[in-house]
């Protein structure tokens, strides 16, 4: 039973953390502040790093980041140039750029032009209305002095009813993230050669994009904006099927100090559900920390939207490390119907499932 006071003291110490987060959002916005305004007047030279886009009949959804070209963000472009012979880069340097806050970016889609501006973080994520036909379609978009930037969008074809989405950490991309110190040194310090593949992953991703050439793949993560060089990369050098990249802003913002990364997911999750109504898609991730609720949340609420759910599990020791729990009692399997969920170790055994399921 609570004491009378209980419940001040609780409401207390939550106003105290909203105001320290607070706080530290606003120290965040003044560091950036002055180190763009040290970019500017050291004439650093503004750039566009695209993402791929995706659309349908009717509108298309650009993504990118705005960005000034420090002297290691320099090095990161020429080794993101095919044929570099630059050393592979050490993962913390991703994040040394420095955004463009709410910069003018002119956009040009089979000579439609658009002027649409970034976030905060320098993040460019808007839809625009535009007729194209189903396939990929060049874009080219830049900033007030910056090169023109090239990159595609993907228009799906209305009759096509399957798609791909994917988590990356530790379901394509082993990065030992319920290991917190091994996770750090997999992001900041080791080169992105050195990191490992999941095993028969690049290759279940290839069967169902063979089974299915006209869907749309999203790489859905709560990795930051900073990485998608080098995420781009790495899919690439070890065959994924390119994709769409749905990561996030880290730091602090006025009311937490770090991003809630489940509801990035959910709230991906749930847009892609709007924009498709009529797709079922494969939901692929791992049991090492929340995409089996994620994605049982999904298939309750969009039953009609899911083709399968895949989940790699990981050991029981990364497991409880991860999530602080095991998840043995299979709750999240016994909401959704038991031929949608699909548990495994590799792509191999995931292979021969979808196989049996009728989806490859």
């Amino acid at each position: 039973m609570n004491s009378p006071g209980s419940h001040d003291i609780r409401a207390k110490v939550t106003e105290a953390k909203d105001e320290a987060a607070n706080l530290g959002f606003r120290i965040g916005e003044q560091v950036h502040e002055w180190r763009a305004s040290r970019a500017r007047n050291s004439g650093a030279e503004p750039v566009v790093v695209p993402s791929v886009g995706y659309g349908a009949p009717g509108w298309v959804r650009i993504i990118a980041r705005a960005l000034y070209k420090t002297a290691l963000f320099d090095d990161l472009l020429e080794f993101d140039t095919p044929g570099s012979k630059k050393e592979p880069i050490r993962g913390w340097r991703s994040f040394t750029s420095i955004a463009i806050s709410n910069a003018d970016v002119f956009v040009e889609i089979e000579g439609q032009q658009y002027t649409v501006q970034t976030d905060r973080g320098g993040v460019l994520d808007v839809r625009l209305q535009t007729d194209l036909a189903p396939g990929v379609h060049d874009v080219t978009m830049r900033v007030e002095g910056s090169e023109v930037a090239h990159t595609t969008v993907f228009i799906v074809p209305p009759e096509q009813k399957i798609g791909v989405i994917s988590d990356i950490d530790d379901t394509v991309m082993v990065t030992a993230l319920p290991r917190p110190m091994l996770a750090a040194w997999n992001s900041f310090v080791l080169n992105e050669h050195a990191r490992t593949p999941t095993p028969g992953m690049s290759v279940l991703m290839d069967r169902i994009h063979r089974a299915h050439p006209q869907a749309p793949f999203m790489y859905l993560s709560t990795g930051a904006w900073n990485i998608t060089p080098a995420l781009r990369r790495f899919l690439s050098r070890n065959a994924y099927p390119s994709g769409t990249f749905l990561l996030t802003d880290w730091g602090p913002t006025p009311d937490r100090w770090f991003r809630s990364g489940s509801a990035h997911k959910v709230t991906q999750l749930q847009r892609l559900a709007k924009e498709f109504p009529d797709m079922k898609w494969i939901l692929i991730g791992d049991d090492g920390q929340r995409d089996p609720d994620i994605y049982n949340g999904f298939a309750v609420r969009y039953p009609e939207n899911v083709a399968a759910i895949l989940i790699r599990n990981l050991t029981l020791g990364e497991s409880v490390l991860a999530s602080g729990r095991v998840w043995g009692d299979k709750r999240a399997q016994q909401i959704t119907t038991g031929e949608l969920w699909k548990e495994a170790n590799d792509g191999a055994t995931f292979i021969e499932m979808l196989k049996e399921a009728g989806l490859l």
